[in-house]
């Protein structure tokens, strides 16, 4: 008989500032789970196996394997995680590895909720449509997919829960010392050799999306006309001014509310195309889902307030603050749980 093993100690730590912090906003919660890159890699790594892989295996018995305070991890959940992780790297999961995960996740989920942190079925199931997405499918090809392989789309759904409660509370938690200081960011800046190019290549945008409508299945004729229109309204273009007091009365045109950003904001390719567009002038017409669409350039300005590159040092700097942050946590959770092996 294998001997049950627990590992308890006291009460987990408060919080930095000795009082509860208060429940998270689930509003932020999934807005960081939308833009977040936080999301396990295995998760994201499913799309290309699970159109090519098949068959699936009968469900086993429930027989419990591991006890979180109170709650169960059984041998079936193993199973499926397993599967997953298999499915996602292409080799197979080590049970152990797998043990510990679920761990994690059931510690993650019990603790967020003392801090209000509980997304509803519905915030889960749009992940799991964003998801799909990504991998350019809809929710029930994904989990048909994932039903061929033998799996449970609640197995994956689990997994993003635990992900996006995670994300929320440890961001939520620990906001004013997972903080990246401007001055640590120009230091690294100058340490990796300096930014001074992009620096004064750095800008201000002001601008404003132009999009005319085109009917999707539309002819490529059509499509083509639409294009030729695009151009001919560009010469006539001046300003801002002259933008909106032509596309706002134009029928199947809209022209959207001003939008200011900086170089860092945007990819190299867009930063060069508004860079050569004169100022109250648009940009060439390119062919999107919406239809025809260009850019009205409304002001140009040098910042030096961020550029890609102090937005990439950045956003490396807040991502180690969070990682260590997160198993710094996450241990504390695990010291203070009661963890049964049967």
């Amino acid at each position: 008989m294998v001997p049950r093993v627990s590992n308890r100690t006291g009460a987990g730590t408060p919080p930095e500032d000795g009082f509860p912090a208060p429940p998270i906003d689930m509003a932020n919660m999934i807005m960081t789970t939308t833009f977040s890159h936080r999301l396990s890699p295995l998760i994201l790594g499913c799309a290309a196996a699970l159109i090519l892989m098949g068959c699936g295996s009968p469900l086993r018995a429930q027989t419990v394997a591991v006890m979180v305070n109170g709650e169960p991890i059984t041998n079936y959940d193993i199973e499926q995680r397993s599967k997953l992780d298999t499915l996602s790297t292409h080799k197979p999961a080590d049970r152990q590895q797998v043990i510990n995960q679920l761990i994690d996740e059931k510690l993650k989920i019990k603790e967020a909720k003392k801090y209000g942190v509980d997304p509803s079925s519905t915030d889960i199931d749009q992940s799991y449509a964003q998801m799909s997405s990504r991998m350019r499918i809809t929710p029930e090809q994904l989990t048909k997919s994932l039903e061929s392989q033998g799996i449970r789309s609640d197995t994956l759904k689990n997994r993003i829960k635990a992900d996006m409660v995670w994300t929320s509370l440890v961001r939520g938690r620990y906001k004013e010392s997972l903080q990246v200081g401007e001055k640590d960011v120009a230091a690294a800046v100058k340490v990796s050799g300096g930014d001074e190019k992009q620096e004064a290549d750095a800008f201000e945008y002001k601008m404003q999306p132009i999009v005319l409508l085109v009917p999707q299945g539309s002819a490529p004729a059509a499509i083509e006309a639409r294009h030729k229109e695009a151009e001919a309204l560009r010469g006539r273009v001046q300003s801002c001014n002259d933008a909106n007091a032509l596309f706002k009365s134009m029928q199947n045109a809209a022209i959207r509310e001003a939008v200011v950003k900086t170089s860092a904001d945007m990819p190299a390719v867009l930063r060069e195309l508004l860079d050569k567009t004169p100022i109250g002038h648009l940009t060439p017409p390119e062919v999107t889902k919406q239809g025809i669409e260009m850019v009205a350039l409304c002001d140009r300005k040098p910042t030096t307030v961020d550029t890609p590159k102090k937005r990439e040092i950045r956003e490396k700097m807040y991502a180690e603050k969070y990682d260590a942050k997160s198993k710094a946590y996450l241990q504390e959770i695990r010291k203070a749980a009661m963890i049964e092996y049967r």
